[in-house]
């Protein structure tokens, strides 16, 4: 997460309701139309699922109370808007009391293809469908509880197990590389990127060597972890992670497949 934004929170109302511009919505719609067809092509079975489950709005920004009234009916999990920027510690405690922290901006038209930090599309479009389906939910849970239990020094160790599976995970489905994670999702170049561009480094689920992999947010990830079947991600939420997290500490991080000056976590 970029430690600044030029990008301001939007406030939502007495009910829980933004006042999303004209142009915000058009930005919302043509994102929408520009990812639709990669999204069937290579997103994986869970997140279509989900994504069917919520029929978000194509033509607007979707309101956190709106969403939050179908994910509380199917998994008991929220949404609630959030400034662009959060620390670990808030972020663990939302994921652990089953709420989704959603920054409310919406990116302007000069980062349509691209932006650092999280935007409600990214939040919305990217995030949700998962949170339909409640192993998934039970997932981010689980991360967050462990979370709170976690010396705030464990906090950069934990998240990359959420990074690198919740937010740029991939998938093995009927003998095709499928793309699971939200980031992935709301991305127009690294969605394609992910599951098909041979430079990229593609290894099996491993949750000791995912703790130990450094990862920057600012580029394409060089480095994807490819899950056989999702019940290996929910196996690991039952594994003792701060276990896990010692142990991974002891062994040290592996060598990072980018610049070290940029290195982030």
């Amino acid at each position: 997460m970029p430690k600044s934004t030029k990008y301001v929170a939007k406030i939502a109302d007495a009910e829980g309701r933004i006042d999303y511009t004209s142009q915000d919505d058009a930005v919302w719609r043509d994102l929408v139309a520009q990812q639709e067809q990669n999204i069937k092509k290579y997103s994986a079975k869970e997140y279509l699922a989900g994504q069917e489950k919520l029929n978000l709005p194509k033509d607007r920004v979707p309101q956190c109370v709106d969403v939050s009234r179908q994910l509380q009916a199917l998994t008991g999990w929220s949404v609630e808007p959030v400034p662009a920027l959060i620390g670990f510690s808030q972020f663990f405690s939302m994921l652990a009391n089953r709420t989704f922290p959603a920054a409310s901006f919406i990116r302007s038209r000069e980062d349509f293809n691209y932006i650092e930090e999280p935007d409600i599309f990214h939040e919305i479009y990217g995030h949700t469908p998962l949170l339909t389906d409640e192993r998934f939910a039970k997932f981010s849970e689980a991360i967050g509880k462990t979370g709170l239990e976690c010396d705030k020094s464990d906090y950069s160790w934990l998240i990359r197990l959420y990074w690198f599976t919740i937010e740029f995970g991939l998938i093995r489905q009927d003998g095709q590389i499928k793309a699971l994670g939200s980031g992935l999702a709301s991305s127009p170049t690294e969605l394609i990127y992910s599951v098909s561009d041979e430079t990229a480094i593609r290894k099996p689920f491993d949750v000791i060597d995912i703790l130990r992999t450094p990862y920057r947010i600012d580029i394409h990830q060089p480095i994807y972890f490819v899950l056989d079947n999702p019940d290996q991600l929910f196996k690991a939420a039952d594994r003792d992670l701060l276990s896990d997290i010692r142990e991974a500490r002891q062994l040290g991080l592996h060598e990072p497949a980018y610049p070290l000056k940029e290195a982030v976590a």
